[in-house]
């Protein structure tokens, strides 16, 4: 019988210690190929650059005993999606799963995020994905240190790629994106959310006095005044893990009727 093929990508890298742990979680599932950018793309979004090459580099490892192909891809995450699907996946993947991403991804600022872009990329080719993130402080988020602890990451990882295999997300749904607090232990609940109507991150002016020319960020400073059932409700306040069902489908749900009176009325 031929196991599950799942694709594993991230936009941290190919070197990042959550992809390694998302390989150990994924590893007991199926056959795990791992194809991700060849270095850092956190907030890529689903772009798809035109000064990469595409160029892949193996980079093999070895979970739970058994040999796992790697690909390091100079490419942002949802190209790394899509060199994948087209040209080193041997079959189409029954599942791909970008993450273990180092911090965060809620509310409408998922469009930034590489790791929820893959995941995107992975849904327009019709395969079920699972973006999946891990809570970690700003200054920290681009460091790649090892001594983090990924096992309740790596626990919903296993939790939700399992459902996404024995079963058809419903209608409407094509990507699950997790988001898993610091704290959290594999016996932390988990709650169903919807994206947060406003932002998390903050923009900041650029420091350029100190010579930068890039806004800096800040976390919203009282997630408290989000809606119930919001994602960075569940994670900041509850901190519970959040499950966000993500369509592709982003026309908006306003009714036909009083958009098209709308756009009628005179100026």
């Amino acid at each position: 019988m031929t196991k599950p093929l799942i694709v594993l990508t991230n936009d941290d890298g190919i070197h990042s210690k959550g992809l390694e742990a998302a390989a150990l979680a994924l590893a007991p599932l199926g056959e795990v190929l791992i194809v991700a950018p060849d270095r850092q793309w956190s907030g890529a979004g689903r772009s798809m650059p035109q000064e990469v090459t595409g160029s892949l580099e193996r980079h093999p490892r070895r979970i739970h005993g058994i040999e796992i192909t790697a690909y390091g891809v100079d490419a942002s995450p949802a190209l790394c999606v899509v060199h994948a699907i087209l040209e080193i996946a041997p079959r189409t993947p029954d599942l791909v799963v970008a993450g273990i991403n180092f911090g965060e991804n809620l509310s409408i600022e998922v469009t930034i995020s590489g790791t929820v872009g893959a995941a995107l990329e992975a849904a327009a080719f019709g395969v079920p994905a699972l973006a999946i993130s891990r809570e970690m402080p700003i200054a920290e988020q681009l460091s790649n240190r090892e001594e983090k602890d990924f096992a309740a990451a790596q626990a919903f990882t296993a939790r939700f790629a399992r459902k996404l295999l024995h079963g058809d997300l419903p209608y409407d749904t094509h990507v699950l994106n997790i988001n898993v607090p610091v704290q959290a232990t594999p016996e932390t609940p988990w709650r169903l959310t919807r994206l947060a109507h406003h932002r998390y991150y903050h923009p900041l002016p650029p420091d350029r006095d100190n010579g930068s020319g890039r806004p800096g960020y800040g976390l919203l400073p009282n997630p408290d005044v989000t809606a119930p059932n919001s994602d960075i409700r569940a994670l900041s306040i509850d901190r519970v893990v959040s499950v966000t069902p993500l369509s592709m489908d982003m026309t908006a749900r306003t009714d036909v009727g009083s958009i098209e009176e709308f756009l009628h009325q005179t100026p």
